[in-house]
């Protein structure tokens, strides 16, 4: 069994490949270069064409009027039996240059001036009266190529013949020879474009391609010293100019990603100090206490185990609050998506702040709302926000929380956020100065932001009439459940 032959041979992959691997100017400018030259061929094979085609016409229109002036020349000698030849040839020497002749239908011939030209099987065909006339090429006796008409007279009449059948020739060399010059004319001007156009389109290449260089030096440079604050200069609109606009979007938003991992890892390190800290000298009075034999008070002993735990407990929420931020942004978490009733989970978070804040009125007025969410991230993101109304309510105070048609709100009536202090309270690790001696790592607010922009929703934060803060949430969905598409 033979195997099928590829369609393309390992020579034009070769060349195919080796053209791959030129520079893009090179590419650029022998594509452009081909082009012109199919164009310049195209056009000149054309104009070749047109001028052979006009020029034949001229040839024949004039074969035309030798041929009457060859009848006209038969008529005055009396006509012409085919197979002899005239008397006399002074009225030969005028036409020079052509030939005419009378054909028998049998090929048998009768000259009427210039060399002869052996009669073919159109020109019987024409004398025996089965076609009216016709052009063909031919050549003569002198071994010129010749352009031949033939065309049949029913109505001469002589003694010797009814009709007459009569061919005249002229040279072809008044096509070939301007047909020639022309040709080399051609080639010359497709010559000196094909080259023209090579030129220019290396010089377009490289001019067109001077942003691409820079924009490569750009990425070089990046990739080299990790530099993220170089810029490409943008000029003009062209796709040329987008391209280096993007490219400057891309590297800024790659170092305001760089200064952001930075400030976390710094901000983690200075919230986690602190609980650590407090955790080193509480267990190294612990240690010290075993080791010297003298024991610690009850009270004090059982005051410092309460510190270790809640400076554990510190940590650990510090570091479930830094795995939820670390998860990237195009996520909304690890679990699928759901159909959340955003009203029961919103009841879920009423009761988890009651529990936390016994002393606090909590006032819940919820209608059903659902959207299509992660279940887990959505209570996170309202026991967050109760969180933090219980954390700067007074004792004794209320909090009303109310969700009407996707508006999720909770209202405390504490101290409130200063206006200066607004544009701050979804930062990471930011803290009003009055809110540093409060227990939390800062991040609260900030996941609460993150998990409903994911969903498609906004918050935010502003001072409540009479005191004390609003947040508000604008969640997406529809007060009846639907499927998820």
């Amino acid at each position: 069994m033979t195997e099928a032959p590829s369609h393309r041979s390992p020579t034009g992959l070769r060349r195919l490949w080796r053209f791959r691997t030129l520079p893009l100017r090179s590419r650029l400018a022998i594509l452009t270069a081909a082009a012109v030259a199919v164009a310049v061929g195209a056009v000149a094979v054309s104009a070749w064409f047109i001028t052979r085609s006009a020029l034949t016409d001229r040839l024949d229109s004039s074969l035309k009027g030798s041929y009457h002036q060859a009848e006209a020349f038969a008529v005055r000698r009396g006509g012409c039996v085919p197979g002899t030849q005239p008397k006399g040839d002074q009225e030969q020497r005028l036409y020079l240059g052509s030939t005419a002749q009378v054909v028998g239908p049998d090929g048998t011939t009768c000259q009427l001036w210039g060399y002869l030209v052996k009669p073919q099987a159109v020109d019987r065909a024409i004398a025996a009266g089965q076609r009216p006339s016709a052009f063909h090429d031919s050549t003569d006796s002198n071994g010129t190529k010749v352009r031949v008409y033939t065309e049949f007279d029913p109505k001469f009449t002589t003694n010797e013949s009814q009709g007459l059948t009569i061919s005249v020739a002229q040279p072809l060399n008044q096509v070939t020879d301007p047909l020639a010059e022309l040709a080399l004319i051609l080639s010359i001007v497709a010559g000196i474009g094909v080259l023209g156009a090579a030129t220019a389109g290396l010089v377009i290449a490289r001019a067109g391609l001077r942003p691409v260089d820079r924009l490569t030096d750009a990425v070089e440079h990046i990739a080299k010293t990790e530099d993220l604050a170089i810029r490409i200069p943008v000029e003009g609109e062209d796709e040329i100019a987008r391209l280096s606009a993007s490219f400057n979007s891309m590297t800024a938003q790659l170092a305001a990603s760089r200064d952001r991992q930075q400030q976390l890892i710094a901000d983690a390190g200075h919230e986690l100090r602190t609980p650590l800290t407090s955790l080193r000298t509480n267990i190294e009075l612990l240690a010290r206490s075993e080791e010297t034999g003298r024991p610690l008070p009850p009270e004090d002993r059982k005051a410092l185990l309460a510190s270790v735990k809640a400076q554990m407990s510190e940590l650990a929420l510090l570091i479930g609050d830094l795995q939820e931020l670390s998860r990237p942004d195009a996520a909304p978490g690890s679990g699928p998506l759901q159909e959340v009733a955003v009203h029961e989970v919103a009841e879920h978070a009423v009761q988890r702040a009651r529990l936390r804040g016994p002393d606090l009125r909590i006032n819940a007025e919820l209608a059903p709302w659902y959207l299509q969410a992660e279940p887990a991230s959505m209570e996170r993101a309202l026991v967050n926000l109760l969180d933090n109304a219980v954390k700067f309510s007074p004792s004794g105070g209320e909090i009303d929380v109310r969700l009407v048609r996707g508006e999720f709100s909770v209202r405390d009536h504490g101290p409130g956020i200063p206006a200066e202090d607004l544009p701050h309270v979804f930062d990471r690790f930011w803290r009003s100065p009055s809110a540093r001696s409060l227990p939390g790592s800062g991040l609260g607010l900030s996941i609460v932001a993150r998990t409903i922009q994911q969903v498609g929703g906004a918050v935010a934060l502003h001072a409540a009439h009479g005191g004390g803060t609003v947040a508000v949430i604008r969640l997406p969905g529809t007060p009846e459940p639907r499927e998820l598409a």
